[in-house]
């Protein structure tokens, strides 16, 4: 038996915490091969795709947090091995260099033209030491013009030719083929593809993981009935799986159940909007 509170369990549910699965297990490795690799003037990188909410966000920030900013007091100076920024809503590099340098904590005044705020980007991640440039959302890019798109993809092959470090872009399935409308990029990021939940083992084996993180006090032994249920009302979307087993557990410990049961996955009602509203939106719009 637990030795928390029922209201203790559930905060620890609601929270924003890494819960394991196989296939981010699989993007983590390639990431972290990637950052223990020699560093070479033409380092390679990754493309990770999907569907919104398939869980690229989650896994992102996953990778940072493995390797956290470290200052040396006795040196006076931080490195940080990797830094992941938001793409701007549109490929615009002026935002851009902006938007990192008050992510790093050095933001520039005024107006500036964007070889003068290049210059101060690039300084800072000299600095630090940067091994991997991470950038989220990528699919930002499809809201400029074509030419708007070939200069922003141009200006982050730049980055990482001239830091020597990996390039590692997620965004859905769209932005795939403007990421690839860049031969010389195309050429240096892999592609990870993360498609929907399908009704397999693999899925089984997401459920079964998920399930026993939310440390319910009875086993819940689903039948396949019930797992083809929680597929066909998710959509095979991962965030919407964590919103819908999380809800569930919560529901178990509220009426002391403690376990999650057959009838309660066929009751379940998939109002995300609710659901959105009672379990804080951190942990479900961190899957991106």
């Amino acid at each position: 038996m637990s030795l928390m509170t029922p209201e203790e369990r559930i905060d620890g549910i609601r929270g924003d915490h890494w819960i394991a699965f196989d296939r981010a297990t699989i993007v983590l490795n390639r990431l972290t091969s990637l950052m223990e690799m020699p560093q070479q003037s033409r380092m390679p990188g990754l493309m990770v795709y999907g569907s919104s909410g398939i869980g690229k966000t989650m896994i992102a920030k996953r990778m940072a947090s493995k390797y956290p900013t470290q200052y040396n007091a006795e040196l006076g100076i931080t490195k940080t091995p990797i830094l992941l920024v938001q793409a701007p809503p549109a490929p615009d590099e002026r935002r851009f260099y902006q938007h990192i340098l008050a992510t790093i904590g050095a933001p520039m005044w005024g107006r500036h033209i964007v070889s003068e705020l290049e210059v101060r980007a690039l300084s800072h991640f000299r600095d630090m030491d940067l091994r991997m440039l991470m950038i989220d959302e990528v699919h930002n890019l499809l809201a400029g013009s074509y030419r708007e798109q070939r200069r922003f993809l141009n200006m982050l092959r730049f980055l990482a030719n001239d830091l020597c470090a990996s390039l590692v872009v997620f965004g859905v399935n769209e932005a795939l083929e403007a990421v690839r409308g860049d031969d010389q990029l195309a050429r240096r990021l892999d592609e990870h593809y993360l498609p929907l939940w399908e009704d397999d083992v693999e899925f089984s084996r997401l459920i079964q993981t998920l399930i026993a993180a939310m440390a319910l006090e009875q086993r819940s032994g689903l039948t396949v009935a019930s797992l083809r249920t929680i597929l066909k009302v998710t959509g095979g979307v991962t965030s919407r799986v964590f919103i819908m087993i999380k809800s569930l557990a919560i529901d178990a410990i509220e009426t002391g159940e403690e376990r999650i049961t057959d009838e309660a996955v066929h009751a379940w009602q998939p109002v995300w909007t609710k659901h959105a509203w009672n379990i804080p939106r951190q942990p479900a719009a961190a899957f991106g």
